[in-house]
């Protein structure tokens, strides 16, 4: 334990008289005891290790929560148990989907919001990380989700514009042959965001507004400490004291709930893979990004996605929503990567039957790459106070289950908020992201469309 905790942990019942440090933080308190009356008062290291907000976990939630807090001059913490950047959770790789089209009708005004977060970032920063695109959408005529994605999207003024099978081969290069019987949805709230390089915006836009960024720092207890604060503790010995404390673990959230005995996350990580494949050679410039190649989604069974050609040369990206069930600590890196493979065979199918005249699919994909899901049983997200023992001291953000990074800068406000004000100020229907959803029906929220079968 270095001596800045045990600074911490001597002065914490004096300078806050109603703490309680109870469990592993009390044991721990309890076996420094003399050294920590060898130490003495430590007032200033002491204080150093008081914040107003401690953000646990750096992925794109929690490096947006921890932006929006600094910005408003708040005193931040933000602990990763990895290296800050690392490749493990679900805020890596090259590219996500930016989109505004969502069946349920309370996602597109976070999205419209979240471009509007995007933007002002990039230009605090100084640089770009989401390339604007058209989106197109496809699938049978009567799909439930996809007419339910266009009600919403006009409900909420944004465009969305119809077309047929004819119509759809003119658009776009003639790359999309679509089937009998099925549409094409076309807007222009589309882009593509660079994970990676987002994530580095953001931590870095947070360290310029004061924030502190410690990795390699697992959290492994949080526990009330009086006064409506919390403390704390990560694996290297340090306990940090925070007034509020905001969990955006992403796969691991559901074991750290159950370590600090909260309220049981059913958020369930799920492996999946992202899938390149090689453009026919007459086609390398039309399917870029640069020409205005969209972002896109099929709907259906199994639902596909995809995004231009920017990352790699030669090469487009079409994967499948879904996974398999994992353990986040303890996975199969090359699930469903092998010939045969149910994502393989899958995306294989749809690129022969809707985009086989300009992307290559008999040899399978040109590479691969892992990635991980934090789905919950309605992939809606999970926004909320953890309640409890903790009441309002602790937020959590949860369960956004491959469709949340776009949405990263509103949501990380909003939870922000949550911590700093005590309520989200952002105008966001917020009631279909609280925890109680799951003690009322284990699935969560019931919707009228049709769910996208996973593997």
């Amino acid at each position: 334990m270095n001596r800045s905790s045990l600074y911490f942990l001597y002065n914490l019942r004096s300078t806050y008289p109603s703490a309680k440090v109870s469990g592993a933080l009390e044991s721990t308190r309890k076996s420094e005891r003399k050294s920590m009356e060898l130490a003495g008062g430590g007032k200033e290291e002491t204080q150093q290790q008081r914040f107003d907000v401690v953000v646990v976990g750096a992925g794109i939630m929690g490096s947006c929560a921890a932006y929006a807090a600094a910005k408003r001059g708040r005193r931040v913490l933000l602990l990763e148990q990895f290296d800050l950047l690392h490749h493990l959770g679900s805020s890596h790789g090259e590219s996500r989907t930016f989109r505004a089209t969502y069946p349920e009708p309370y996602y597109p005004p976070l999205v419209v919001e979240s471009l509007r977060l995007w933007r002002e970032a990039e230009s605090e920063a100084g640089y770009s990380v989401l390339t604007a695109t058209p989106h197109f959408d496809v699938g049978p005529a009567g799909d439930s989700s996809l007419q339910a994605a266009v009600a919403s999207c006009r409900l909420h003024g944004i465009d969305a514009r119809v077309v047929g099978p004819d119509a759809a081969a003119e658009l776009f290069s003639g790359a999309f042959t679509l089937p009998p019987g099925w549409i094409g949805v076309v807007t222009d709230v589309g882009g593509v965001i660079k994970p990676t390089k987002a994530l580095a915006m953001f931590q870095s836009l947070a360290a310029r507004h004061g924030a502190v960024l410690r990795d390699r720092a697992e959290v492994t207890q949080i526990e009330r400490a009086g006064d409506g604060g919390v403390a704390v503790a990560t694996a290297d010995g340090r306990i940090v004291f925070g007034r509020k404390c905001i969990i955006t673990a992403g796969a691991w959230v559901k074991k750290l709930a159950d370590k600090i005995g909260a309220a049981s996350l059913p958020i369930q990580p799920l492996h999946t893979t992202i899938l390149y494949w090689k453009i026919r050679e007459n086609y390398l410039k039309s399917l870029s990004a640069a020409a205005g190649f969209p972002t896109f989604a099929s709907y259906g069974e199994p639902y596909i996605y995809g995004t231009p050609s920017l990352e790699f040369p030669g090469l487009i990206k079409i994967a499948m929503h879904g996974g398999s069930p994992c353990d986040p600590d303890r996975r199969s890196w090359a699930a469903g990567t092998g010939p045969g493979g149910a994502a393989v065979e899958a995306v294989r199918a749809w690129i022969g039957r809707v985009m086989g005249g300009h992307v290559e699919s008999a040899d399978g994909p040109a590479m691969s790459q892992a990635c991980m899901y934090a789905m919950s049983p309605d992939e809606d997200f999970v926004v909320d106070f953890l309640g409890g023992e903790f009441g309002d001291d602790v937020v959590v953000g949860a369960g956004f289950s491959g469709h949340g990074f776009k949405m990263g800068p509103v949501i990380g406000k909003i939870l922000a908020e949550m911590a700093v004000d005590g309520a989200a100020a952002t105008a966001a229907e917020l009631a279909q992201f609280q925890i109680v959803r799951f003690q009322k029906d284990p699935k969560g929220n019931r919707k009228e469309f049709a769910e996208q079968d996973l593997i």
